[in-house]
């Protein structure tokens, strides 16, 4: 049997088919070739259009067919990731009614945070286990208040994986870990928050049917099967927000296991048997694809909203004509440490590990005798590693303390300056291995269809690929950290000091 996993991301969609009995990907493609641009109408906002969303699916999946590599009538289930606490809501004809609200979007901050305070911060950590900040529970709230007429008409509020899944299958579900990452779900009580939906006046009826995470989600229509060359029926056994399915695509599914991404954002993802809570709602915790009751899995998530996303635009600044391996090559000539240039990556919305406060992104201490463009692209690598040196911290101050760190081998992982810089900023060893996000998400269709055991079986012939540890740059790495987090700490001030500014 053939699995065909499915990753929504920010800037493209990737699509992968995997043999189940030997986990090998037979193809993997991306569409499209060039970034899919965020809606930006506002300061602050962040949308992209789901209908976009589901045409770049459909021809992803016609371009693996394309290569020929495998039969596509003998897939036999479809796994979903899918990028995280987006906003797709559809009226009683499942049409879509606005563009979705994606993840860096900070339009919902003051809809949480008052939340938030109505609701109690002790009774919202330990029921909801985090803030609603800018989550999909709050993007909803801004609906309703600023697009009453929006908000009328809508059946169902979907994750953005929920609304591929029923593009598919015709079929509306949700699982926990969904709506655990949506801020509506009630950890002490096992149950939709009763809190979020009478703070917010929102009908239970708008969330779908709850299903396992590794579970049938329906079936693939007759009609939408023969656009794409499948069989009708093949179940979508397995959705998963993309950090939920990037830990388990290294296969990180038990406490004290840690798993990493670079991609458009950065998140560190440790997994823990505790109902974990940070009191600034900073780190987040939410279920695990394995999460259940009477066994908790909670995923424990470090977000950066730019770390890709700044690299791409340094590229486009210090060497648009450059290719990336090129632009590592730039960068991989400078020095450690920038030669004293500092970058802050914080330049894509509101950031959750810093209190919601949107710093920007700067460049500090240029000199205009010694930088070049490889000082700018170094510059950025290393402000990213600072950045998750930051977080990291912060899951350190509430009792996470990992040594070890899994990532695939993809995105700024494919830097060596980048993978390096993380190590000695950290002070974690990095293990790369062949995965990827479609990867995984084929390999939990899986699990989802009984292929497996155990979801731990369908990782036993995970290949590593490489293992980087701190080095004897350390030092320089530290010096430099300290210098780049008083200039964080700065403008943190600074920010803080604007927002209370009157009128």
């Amino acid at each position: 049997m053939l699995l065909l996993g499915i990753d929504l991301g920010t800037s493209s969609v990737k699509v992968s088919v995997v043999d189940a009995d030997t986990r090998q990907c037979l193809a993997s493609v991306s569409y499209p070739d060039t970034e899919r641009e965020i809606l930006t109408r506002q300061p602050g906002w962040a949308e992209q259009d789901p209908r976009q969303w589901w045409l770049d699916v459909r021809q992803a999946i016609l371009k693996a067919n394309a290569t020929q590599a495998y039969d596509p009538q003998e897939i036999g289930a479809i796994g979903i990731a899918y990028q995280m606490h987006g906003l797709v809501v559809v009226d009683a004809q499942q049409h879509v009614l606005r563009d979705a609200i994606i993840w860096c979007d900070s339009r919902a901050v003051p809809y949480g945070e008052e939340a938030f305070a109505a609701i109690g911060a002790t009774r919202s950590l330990e029921h909801l286990l985090n803030s609603p900040g800018n989550f999909t529970a709050a993007k909803l709230a801004w609906v309703k208040a600023e697009e009453p007429e929006v908000y009328a008409r809508i059946d169902k509020v979907l994750l953005p994986g929920d609304f591929l899944a029923l593009q598919l299958t015709g079929k509306a579900t949700t699982s926990i870990s969904a709506l655990s990452e949506g801020i509506f779900w009630d950890f002490a009580e096992h149950a939709l928050s009763e809190d979020v939906f009478r703070f917010f006046g929102f009908d239970k009826e708008l969330i779908p049917p709850v299903q396992p995470v590794f579970a049938a989600h329906g079936r693939v229509l007759a009609a939408v099967a023969a656009e794409l060359g499948l069989r009708p029926g093949i179940p979508v056994t397995y959705k998963a927000g993309d950090q939920p399915n990037n830990a388990l695509s290294l296969g990180v599914l038990e406490p004290g296991e840690v798993a990493a991404t670079a991609g458009t954002s950065g998140v560190i993802y440790a997994v823990t048997d505790q109902l974990f809570v940070d009191a600034q709602s900073r780190v987040n915790a939410f279920a695990h694809v394995n999460h259940a009751a009477e066994q908790p899995r909670l995923g424990v998530l470090l977000c950066i909203n730019g770390t890709g996303s700044l690299n791409r635009w340094m590229k486009s600044i210090a060497g648009p004509q450059l290719s990336y391996p090129e632009m590592n090559e730039r960068a991989a000539a400078v020095p450690a440490g920038s030669d004293g240039l500092l970058c802050l990556p914080f330049g894509n919305g509101a950031e959750r590990m810093l209190a919601n406060q949107q710093v920007g992104a700067h460049l500090h201490n240029i000199d205009l005798n010694l930088h070049t463009p490889g000082h700018l692209l170094r510059a950025g690598q290393e402000g990213v590693a600072f950045a998750f040196r930051y977080g990291l911290d912060l899951m350190r101050e509430n009792g996470l303390h990992p040594t070890v760190v899994k990532a695939g081998k993809t995105n700024m992982f494919l830097s060596e300056v980048f993978a390096q810089a993380f190590a000695n900023a950290t002070g974690l060893t990095v293990e790369l291995y062949q995965t990827d996000g479609s990867v995984g998400a084929a390999l939990g269709a899986g699990i989802g269809v009984g292929a497996y055991t155990t979801p731990a079986e369908a990782f036993q012939r995970m290949e590593r690929l490489q293992t980087i540890e701190p080095d004897d740059e350390v030092d320089i790495y530290e010096q430099a950290y300290q210098q780049w987090k008083a200039l964080l700490m700065s403008r943190l001030n600074l920010a803080a000091i604007s927002q209370h500014q009157p009128a």
